[in-house]
């Protein structure tokens, strides 16, 4: 990253070199990472909201094509797409296999990471995942690879863990039905007191100011997508710090304003306007506005976590010295064996981080990327598991098998794809 020139002598060269990383981070993430993926959960979510729940009704009535229906969800960068799956399997409409493809096919909220800045890299790792998520769901299906006695061991290690009233029906029988978090009774009203954070307060002004930012986050939101899309164009070249009507200026206004909004709505925003509950399976929306909300909250979320995984490895290099290239150099085989077991971590934080340095360090091969698009369930796997934990333990192991097999064979059969293939 381009480092932040202070006057000389402003700090010492420690406090320096920490602000350069931060204020860095928080200019550079929301610019490469977040207006691409605000743009992508929108379009995502207005289909939901034009086609008003007809995609979940498609799934129930087409039981042949469930699978692939299932990854092509899945495929659609974020977890939005798989999210759908997870309520039709738990009323039973969908087989366990079109839930393992849908996860298999994922990769979460760390797509857009690579979309963004190795689109070669993420056709050729989402495309293995996708073909690995239609054999193996429509295997399930038909031959069922021991998920009946995975289900009893699971049973047996899981029911300790299900004493706080989580179901615990078979993998093969579904379950109880999700809320509906767009029926009236999850409508956002304006008594807070109940469901907000100890850290606010009970206030209409927040209320209205929260309402304020969230408009003014979309006007951010495009211009650092204008200047993200300057920025792939001119060979992501780093642009200056400067505040002016010109591209540098764009990219450094949009980029600091973007986070610091983007931190507001994801820590106290939600929680007067709605979408405090972020990666919640939803069938559609009720107003056009609820659904540009919806996108903004998770394009929030997934801000906050790239700051934080960029200042994470950049601070970690700082003080530790590692370098994580040569670590992933010296694994070996073993490379793409850890991405996979890193898919077994619900949720994309740690998805978001293990993008980036792929992407942005290229600390991290091709074979890993590839098995961990495959492993991992993004925040798909939430609902699931508020429902019926035992299924969604199946479901993950059950995803990380794939991405196993595949990661492994790209070490082996496709070696020059590694390091940094596809970053542009």
């Amino acid at each position: 990253m381009t480092p932040l020139q202070l006057p000389p002598g402003t700090f010492g060269p420690a406090v320096q070199e920490f602000l350069n990383i931060l204020i860095g981070s928080w200019r550079e993430g929301f610019v490469q990472v977040s207006g691409f993926v605000g743009a992508t959960i929108l379009l995502f979510s207005l289909v939901q909201y034009r086609y008003d729940g007809r995609i979940t009704r498609w799934l129930e009535e087409n039981e042949r094509a469930q699978p692939l229906a299932g990854a092509l969800l899945g495929l659609t960068p974020g977890c939005g797409g798989a999210i759908i799956a997870m309520p039709l399997y738990i009323r039973g409409t969908v087989s366990f296999g079109t839930v393992v493809a849908a996860l298999a096919a994922t990769a979460g909220d760390s797509a857009f990471v690579i979309l963004a800045l190795a689109p070669e890299a993420a056709v050729y790792a989402y495309g293995l995942a996708f073909v690995s998520a239609v054999l193996f769901g429509y295997a399930i299906d038909l031959w069922g690879l021991g998920v009946g006695r995975v289900d009893s061991a699971v049973d047996r290690i899981s029911r300790p863990m299900t004493d706080g009233g989580f179901a615990t029906t078979s993998v093969a029988d579904g379950g109880p039905s999700v809320p509906d978090y767009d029926a009236p009774e999850h409508e956002h009203s304006h008594d807070h007191a109940r469901d907000l954070p100890g850290y606010l307060p009970d206030s209409r002004l927040l209320e209205r100011a929260s309402h304020a930012v969230h408009v003014l986050w979309w006007v951010v939101l495009a211009g650092a997508l204008v200047a993200g899309v300057t920025y792939l164009a001119r060979g992501a070249q780093e642009p200056v710090w400067e505040v002016a009507a010109t591209y540098d200026g764009l990219f450094t206004v949009a980029g600091l304003a973007g986070t610091t909004l983007s931190f507001y709505l994801y820590f106290v925003g939600r929680h007067y306007i709605g979408e405090g509950d972020t990666g919640a399976a939803r069938d559609s929306f009720t107003s056009l506005y609820r659904t540009f909300q919806h996108a903004a909250m998770e394009t929030a979320m997934v801000t906050v976590w790239v700051i934080g995984g960029y200042l994470l490895y950049e601070y970690g290099l700082l003080l530790t010295g590692v370098d994580i290239q040569g670590l992933a150099a010296a694994a070996g085989v073993l490379a793409p064996i850890a991405g996979a077991g890193l898919g077994l971590i619900p949720g994309c934080a740690a998805h978001i981080v293990f993008a980036q340095l792929y992407a942005v360090e290229e600390a991290i091969p091709f074979s890993a990327l590839v098995a961990n698009a495959i492993s991992q369930d993004g925040d798909a796997l939430f609902p699931l598991m508020a429902i019926d934990l035992k299924a969604a333990i199946v479901a993950t192991i059950y995803t990380t098998v794939p991405g196993v097999v595949v990661g492994v064979a790209v070490y082996y059969f496709w070696p020059f794809a590694q390091f940094g293939f596809g970053v542009l």
